[in-house]
């Protein structure tokens, strides 16, 4: 290997270590902490909180477009809250939502328990 191939090589080696770092200090910022404040349970292979539920609402012209938009609040909640770990919702135990239609569309609340 000549010197332009070596340096080239130690580059592209310092740059994938560049990368792989800042994704695991990406992936270390996710989490805000919070859910330490929390008791915990293991279900089915996954943590969950022990007690604690989140709550989502939404509406839309359609009882699916409600039902995504309380999924979307709850998730957004959770996330800002605890990071992406727990936020997602088909992830949860404990799931209800209740669904209602008036002449303005459908609404939905929802109650989740997060899990990660």
């Amino acid at each position: 290997m000549n010197f332009e191939s070596v340096v080239k090589a130690t580059v592209v080696v310092l740059g994938l270590v560049a990368v792989a770092g800042f994704g695991a200090q990406q992936a270390a910022a996710d989490s805000s902490g919070l859910d330490a404040i929390h008791a915990k349970i293991r279900v089915g292979g996954r943590t969950c909180f022990d007690g604690h539920s989140h709550s989502g609402s939404g509406a839309g012209p359609t009882r699916r477009a409600a039902e995504e938009a309380a999924i979307r609040s709850w998730a957004d909640f959770t996330i800002t809250e605890y990071g992406t770990d727990w936020g997602h919702y088909g992830k949860t135990i404990n799931k209800s939502m209740r669904c209602s239609q008036s002449a303005a569309g459908w609404s939905c609340d929802l109650e989740a328990t997060p899990c990660r």
